[in-house]
């Protein structure tokens, strides 16, 4: 991770779009001071990702019947995308011509 630059709030605001280029280009990170003292924090926004088991649990997770939820209480959701899941995770070439 880069080195953080310090900026005093007057420069952070008269810079800014120069600053939210240097952030997305280079990664860069910034301190924002006021009074000499660091008040904020510009950088990367972090990159969250998710595997397909993971998104699978997180369904699973908040599959339970509430009010409003179709027949199934999203159990039917869950179902269809592990069954994407394992659609996506087949292999490539399929063993015979008519497999699919």
């Amino acid at each position: 991770m880069p080195d953080s630059r310090v900026v005093s709030a007057t420069e952070a605001v008269r810079k800014f779009s120069s600053i939210v280029a240097q952030v997305r280009e280079e990664g860069a990170v910034f301190v924002v001071e006021r009074s000499g003292k660091p008040v904020a924090r510009i950088g990367p926004a972090a990159k969250r990702s998710l595997t397909g088991g993971e998104f699978a649990a997180l369904v699973r997770a908040g599959a339970g019947a509430e009010v409003g939820d179709p027949p199934g209480g999203g159990h039917d959701y869950c179902r269809a995308v592990e069954d994407g899941i394992a659609f996506l995770n087949r292999s490539e070439v399929p063993k015979t011509p008519w497999a699919y």
